[in-house]
This record gives C-alpha cells, structure tokens and sequence, in this order.
C-alpha cells in the first residue's frame, strides 16, 4: 500500500492533472443533463447533414448522450490498456481476447431468452477467461510457440461464436435480438446499462493505474527487475489481463468483436510514436482514443445507423496515419527531413573540405580559392561548383568574389574552422584504422570519407589521446590540431581586418 499511495502521489501530480479534471468535469456534466424525448438513431427520419451535426453537437438526444458518454469511457479504458498491451507486446492477445467472447455473448443471448447485458458480459468474460486458458494450456503443454497458439484460440472461438449468431437469428425472435450488432458495432444501440458497465470498468482502468502505476510500469518495461524489488509481478499482470478482458466485454456492443482489438492497439500506438514517456502515451492514448470514439459515434449519427466500430478505427487510423508521418522524432516525414538535412550537411562539408585541399596544394598562400580550380578538384563543372558555393554562402560561412575577371571563394573564419575540422576527423581517421585496425594506408580513404561527418568533437579528442596527439596522417598530411585551429582563426581575423581578402599566390 506504501507503493501504491506514492505512485498515486507522484501520478497525481504529473502537468496532466488538470486536463484530467476538465475531462471530467465534461463527463459529469452528459451524464447529469436534462432528460429530453428523441427516437433511436435507426428510427429517425431522414434529414440533413446539418441538421444531423446540430443535433448531435446540442445533445438534446437521449441516444446521442447515452453512446457518447460510451464512447468516452470506452476510449478512456482502450487507451490506459492499450498502452501497456503495446509497451508489452501483446497486441495479438488483445484480438484474440476479442474474437474469443464471441462465442459467450450468444451463449450468454441464448441462456437468458433475450438480450440482457448482464448475461452477456458474463458469458463473454467466462468465454474470455476461457480463451486465455486454453491458449496458457497449449503454451504449456506443447511445443506450439505463444503466437500459433493465440491464432489458433483466435479461429477457433471466432468460428464457435459465428455458428451460434447463426443459430440465434434462426429463432422467432432471432432477427429483433440485436445480437448482430456485437459484430461490428452500434454506439446507438448501447443502453444506459451498458454505458454504466462501460464507466465501471473505465473507472476501475483508472484507479488500477493511479494505485499502481509503478508496478505496471516496472511490470511492463523489466520483469526480472520487479521481481528483484519484490514486486508480484505475476499478480500485477493477471490483474491486467482481468481489466483487458472486462473492457474488451463491455466494448463489444459499440465496437464489435471483431474491430475492439484495433481501438487497444490503434490509439496506443498512435501516442506510442509521439512520446517516449510512459505517463504522457498513457494520456496521449486516452486523449486519441476518446477523440476516435466520439468521432465515430458522430458520423455514425450523421449517416443513421452506419455501424459505429469501423468508423471509430478509421478516425483513430487517420490519427496513427499523421503520427505515423509527422512525428517529430519516428514520422516519416520528419526522419525525411532529418535526412535531407544531413545530405545538404554533408555535402556543404564535402565543398569545405575541398576548399582546405586546394588551399594546401598551395601552401596556404593567400585566404582565396579560384572556383575554376575547386572545380577542378571536385571533378565538376564551374557551375555545379558555383552552386555548391551558394549554398554555403546561404549559410553564412562562405563568400563568393569577382576579381580582375575570376571567381573566388573566401571562407569566413567559421567556415575556416568547419573546413579543418572536417579534414581533422577525416585524417584522424585514416591514421587510427592504419595504427590502430592494421589497414592499410592506400584502403582507408572510403571509409574515412564516411566517418568524418559523424564523429563527433568528444570522440575526435579520444582518438587524439589514444594516437598521442600526431601531427601527421598516414600519407604524411598535417592533421590540423584544435589549438592550431585557433591560432589560424586569431590569425585570419586580424588579417581580415587589416587587408581584406587576399587572393592565392598562383
């Protein structure tokens, strides 16, 4: 209890708090309102998209407020849960928990007369409970590996339960049971009873997590580490199994058995690519899954009666597809930034280096480089040399001349100092892996010419101590030291200063 109480201080007082208790206030506020008389979703007549979003937006509906705040809880409970079945790689056990109630709710329909959701969520979580049995069994007893045996759950009880929904609507009453409805979905089908099943087990998601947000965590992340501390992380785990199979029961009717999977794993990816803190994805996950929900309930609501499950997945989809892309460290389109960053980085660093070069084939005389002979030197034209040029000019270490006719290139002491940096790694280099991993001197060019753009300044000054500080690279080049550097930028100011730009002695 001591762990529980400071993991429920230390959650408690995470930034996330207050949007906490807005959320909440907003709950209480569809759960306590004003009562008003509206026809299902399936018996309105028809109208107009706008008139539908006027309606769904005022709440004036009792089945609008009765499959939104389903749609609420249920996002609330997918994301805490959802989070840990990702982190923990068991998004398969959620799908195969999913199709495994199925067989349950009919058993459930059929033992009852009539559709009681209190039947109903028990014949699911014993079927559920079931399933996860079954599958712990085979596990076990067998040599079958844990994903073969949660498909084979998964088919199996999917294949049960389909035969029984077939056998239910083949009764009297078969075609009015609503049972159909637990496939795909239908937040306007959710009754008051079941969207306070919903809200229970949300709550009880809730309170698990701010009780024993530690434990799941350590449970979560290093199991041999939780047990070392003396946790029951077996206990722990269990516990969260039970919470997963309670939401995937209550789930089913605004869901479906077959798309409740998509709503514990989509919104707990989604956040999962966004932040690499376990508290924010727990947030992030209820937020997207909360937006998801009510976004399929509206245009559920919108389009009278379409089923309310795949238009939740295809809203939190969309989220998952613009994480997936424009996350700021793993979406595609930014890791496609960092790349072409890197690629222009490079090769400004490439021209800089040549630069260095041409200036000390000419003994450093004068602080110019013709751009004919930088051309040269890259084996290019002028003018794709000139373009290179420009774009160190555009950052702000290189200046571009005409002189008596010609072309010049002048580095500013910056770009001086990113020129002998770059030729510093690239020698240092060169003379470690001939010292050092024995290559020899004329096969370690292509390599250095791939490690001296990410070497890093700590690395370069290890390979110094460890090469006794040398002055010179394999091919008897000097290698630029980092108190020349600064002697050379002291030097090349004051003579900026003094003379201006002076061109090579050529």
């Amino acid at each position: 209890m001591k762990l529980a109480g400071e993991s429920w201080k230390r959650f408690c007082g995470l930034s996330f708090a207050p949007a906490l208790r807005w959320a909440l206030a907003g709950v209480l506020v569809l759960l306590f309102a004003a009562s008003a008389e509206a026809a299902r979703i399936s018996d309105m007549q028809d109208t107009n998209v706008w008139e539908q979003a006027i309606r769904f937006f005022s709440l004036r509906d009792d089945v609008v407020r009765t499959a939104l705040l389903g749609s609420i809880f249920l996002g609330i409970s997918c994301g805490l849960l959802g989070s840990f079945i990702v982190v923990r790689k068991l998004s398969l056990f959620g799908d195969t928990l999913s199709h495994a109630v199925l067989p349950g709710v009919a058993i459930g329909y059929l033992v009852a007369g009539e559709k009681d959701p209190f039947a109903i969520f028990v014949g699911a979580t014993v079927a559920g409970v079931l399933g996860t049995v079954v599958v712990n069994l085979i596990k076990k007893t067998t040599h079958i590996k844990e994903d073969s045996s949660l498909g084979m759950v998964l088919a199996g009880f999917y294949g049960i339960g389909i035969v029984l929904m077939n056998r239910i609507q083949k009764l009297p009453t078969g075609t009015q049971s609503g049972v159909n409805k637990f496939l795909f979905g239908q937040a306007a089908a959710v009754s008051p009873t079941e969207v306070w099943m919903i809200a229970g087990v949300a709550v009880a998601a809730v309170l698990m997590v701010l009780l024993f947000y530690r434990q799941f965590l350590l449970g979560s992340f290093d199991i041999g580490f939780a047990r070392s501390l003396g946790l029951p992380a077996g206990l722990f785990h269990y516990l969260l199994m039970m919470l997963l199979a309670f939401t995937v029961v209550v789930s089913l009717q605004a869901v479906g058995a077959v798309l409740v999977s998509a709503m514990l794993v989509i919104p707990a990816a989604s956040a999962y690519l966004l932040t690499d803190r376990m508290h924010r994805m727990l947030v992030l996950a209820s937020v997207f899954g909360i937006f998801s929900g009510v976004l399929g309930a509206f245009f559920s609501f919108l389009g009278n009666s379409l089923p309310t499950g795949p238009l939740m997945v295809l809203a939190a989809s969309s989220i998952f597809t613009l994480s997936f892309l424009f996350s700021p460290k793993h979406g595609l389109v930014s890791r496609w930034r960092k790349r072409r960053r890197g690629q222009k980085r490079i090769e400004n660093e490439n021209t800089l280096k040549a630069i260095y070069q041409v200036r000390e084939s000419y003994g450093f005389a004068g602080e110019g480089v013709r751009v004919k002979d930088l051309a040269l030197r890259m084996g290019e034209t002028t003018d794709e040399t000139r373009r290179r040029l420009e774009k160190l000019a555009a950052v702000g270490v290189c200046d571009l001349k005409e002189i008596e006719g010609k072309s010049y290139a002048f580095l500013n002491p910056d770009g001086w100092l990113r020129a002998c940096a770059v030729v510093r790694n690239h020698r240092l280099w060169e003379l470690y892996l001939t010292n050092q991993a024995e290559y020899e001197p004329d096969h370690v060019h292509d390599d250095a010419e791939v490690i001296e753009h990410i070497l890093g300044e700590e690395t370069v000054r290890h390979l110094e101590r460890l090469l006794d500080y040398p002055a010179e690279d394999p091919h008897g080049k000097l290698i630029p030291s980092l108190a020349d550097l600064q002697r050379s930028l002291t030097k090349g100011s004051s003579e900026d200063k003094a003379t201006g730009y002076r061109m090579p002695n050529q």
